[in-house]
């Protein structure tokens, strides 16, 4: 241990000695990774398994933020024999960090896929295209995301229920949600919505900013509570909590994959890229799975199901290139059907209204060029604390209600995200290309302000009435898909955010900001120019201008009861049609749920595990 933190400290020295800013972090991210990981468990890593089985009785597709917690609990009954395919690798040492969740996205971790170009929305990124980050990595999006930790709203899940979803009601769910958690925050310590005890860590992050408190006070003085938005209620302000352990990122793959890396009856296979599944044509029952791997083409067979985990993407397109979906479209590229559905129907994302930027004159935010990479960098390597803990750059959400929202039923419309930074903030270094942002916009209307401090407020909407599609480009496997989520084909959506927008600037005029001689940065976009600023047609301008989502698409297999035209899995998650063949991710959500999704997603994980062995264990003695 100390030979590593030498490591660390000869590494810091270096990079000081060039300068200091944290775009040499991830020149330090060698020490930081000998040390840390060290520290936790020197044989952690999960194991590659290079010699596969001919036949397992589970075969898991996707190794992310579902995958992962249905690998765990299929392998908790030692007679089952389960692979786990990932088309990506194991995490690295940046995933481990996280404050530094941009320079996974655009890395090799990343699926990097891009939505279709559109008129209505994304008008200020390159070639009118929102980049849709995706986690191609052990772990998921759960190594790539923000680490919220939001479960969504209880009406949520109750209106799944009342869709003909019976068993995914809000008191059925809850138990699932409190058997995965381990919150390690004492003022939630003994409440019956957390758990304490399980495999993910959830606690809000180490280090402050003096905003993040200006923020949940700013809301008491506009009308809203101080809660845990996990809790009873809600609607309300709150200190964001994360998936993080001691400082340190905690992905599912952290959570749910290594502490069971020596179990025999699990094979995790990485790198390897399923093509398709292999579907008995005239029984129609799921028998194996294709994949690729070191360049070779694999094949492996499934006793009892296979089960869909890659995501709201690749979950249909491997089902599409399998024969399952809509017919005309499979027809449109040459696919023979073998069971007419839905798939890639129905796709939802959470869409927010990036830009809007708050300036103060105090050093209470961050500014990438004024912290000392060597400091900082050595605060979170010895002592888990500092800003490189920071939530993905987040620190404060919300939830709040439009005139748009009921508000007697607790169930708010608008999320805020608050983070002590905004797009200025790395000076052009990352952020920028991480959303896609046009160049010029960038200069005209950010670079001006590269060595202020500032911070910003996201309004996110939270259950868009506009759907969208995934598709084939091509029957080619290695084809990215096409998709479009159609942000804002439904009017009512950009009406609801620009609401939400006029909501948050009261927040950021809040008394409680003057202290840090807080105002509002008032450069207009330069296409929004033609409208008044800060009018209801500027803020839609720049709700379509600065279109940004946090990678929440899902709905893309939808479930549902048999008599729903839209519906691709039964209640139990099990496809129409199919035999053997499951689908446990976020592409079985029906409606997308009221916040950040990767809670329930890990939930849903939880309840088909516990289902697949309900089914089983009846008659598989």
């Amino acid at each position: 241990m100390v030979f590593n933190v030498l490591i660390a400290s000869s590494v810091i020295k270096t990079a000081t000695v060039v300068g200091s800013s944290l775009w040499l972090i991830p020149f330090l991210l060698g020490a930081i990774s000998y040390y840390r990981y060290d520290r936790v468990d020197p044989e952690s890593r999960v194991i590659n398994q290079e010699a596969l089985l001919p036949e397992y009785d589970f075969i898991v597709v996707g190794g992310g933020s579902a995958g992962a917690v249905v690998a765990n609990r299929l392998t908790e009954i030692h007679r089952w024999k389960v692979l786990l395919l990932e088309a990506g690798p194991d995490e690295n040492e940046i995933s481990d960090v996280p404050s530094l969740a941009a320079y996974l996205q655009l890395s090799k971790l990343d699926w990097a896929y891009k939505t279709e170009p559109t008129n209505k929305a994304c008008l200020g990124m390159v070639n009118n295209r929102c980049n849709w980050p995706r986690g191609k990595v052990l772990g998921g999006s759960s190594v790539l995301n923000y680490m919220i930790y939001v479960r969504g709203n209880r009406n949520d899940f109750n209106h799944w229920e009342s869709l003909g979803n019976p068993g995914w009601a809000y008191d059925d769910v809850l138990q699932f949600f409190v058997k995965s958690e381990d919150n390690r925050n004492p003022y939630l310590a003994r409440n019956p919505y957390h758990g304490q005890g399980g495999l993910l860590t959830v606690q809000e992050a180490p280090w402050h900013t003096p905003l993040v408190a200006a923020f949940v006070e700013a809301g008491t003085e506009i009308g809203y509570e101080n809660r845990d938005i996990n809790g009873e209620r809600q609607t309300g302000f709150m200190i964001a909590q994360g998936t993080i352990r001691r400082g340190s990122r905690c992905s599912t793959a952290k959570a749910f994959l290594r502490p069971i890396r020596l179990r025999k009856n699990l094979h995790i296979a990485m790198n390897s890229h399923v093509s398709k599944l292999v579907i008995d044509p005239e029984t129609k029952h799921a028998v194996g799975v294709e994949f690729f791997r070191g360049g070779k083409r694999h094949y492996v067979r499934a006793r009892k199901e296979i089960i869909m985990s890659a995501g709201s993407i690749n979950t249909p397109q491997i089902l599409m290139l399998s024969g399952i979906g809509p017919r005309a479209h499979l027809e449109d590229v040459g696919i023979t059907t073998i069971q007419d559905l839905p798939v890639g129907e129905n796709l939802q994302d959470h869409v927010g209204m990036g830009g809007l930027t708050f300036l103060v004159d105090k050093p209470v935010a961050i500014l990438q060029n004024r912290l000392e990479a060597g400091s900082v960098t050595m605060n979170y390597v010895i002592n888990e604390r500092g800003p490189m803990t920071i939530l993905g750059g987040l620190e404060g959400i919300a939830f709040v209600n439009t005139p748009f929202a009921n508000v007697t039923d607790d169930w708010p419309d608008i999320q805020f995200h608050m983070a002590p930074a905004s797009l200025n903030s790395d000076g052009g270094a990352r952020v920028k290309k991480v959303l896609g942002l046009r160049e010029d916009l960038y200069k005209e209307v950010f670079h001006p302000i590269e060595d202020t401090y500032s911070w910003t407020i996201m309004p996110l909407l939270l259950r868009p009435r506009s759907r969208g599609w995934v598709r084939l480009k091509s029957n080619n496997p290695f084809h990215y898909p096409l998709m479009n989520p159609n942000y804002f084909e439904d009017p009512f959506d950009a009406a609801t955010l620009v609401e939400g927008a006029k909501i948050a600037l009261r927040v950021g005029d809040a008394k409680v900001f003057k202290q840090f001689g807080n105002r509002l940065y008032r450069k207009p976009l330069p296409n929004c120019k033609q409208h008044k600023f800060l009018s209801d047609e500027y803020l839609d301008c720049q709700v379509r201008t600065i279109s940004m989502t946090i990678y929440h698409p899902v709905g893309t297999a939808k479930m549902g009861p048999h008599w729903d035209p839209g519906a691709v899995v039964d209640p139990r998650l099990r496809v129409y049609g199919i035999s053997g063949l499951r689908v446990i991710d976020a592409s079985i959500m029906p409606t997308i749920v009221s916040g950040n999704t990767n809670a329930a997603v890990i939930m849903i994980g939880e309840k088909g595990a516990h289902m697949i062995k309900e089914d089983w264990l009846g008659h598989d003695r």
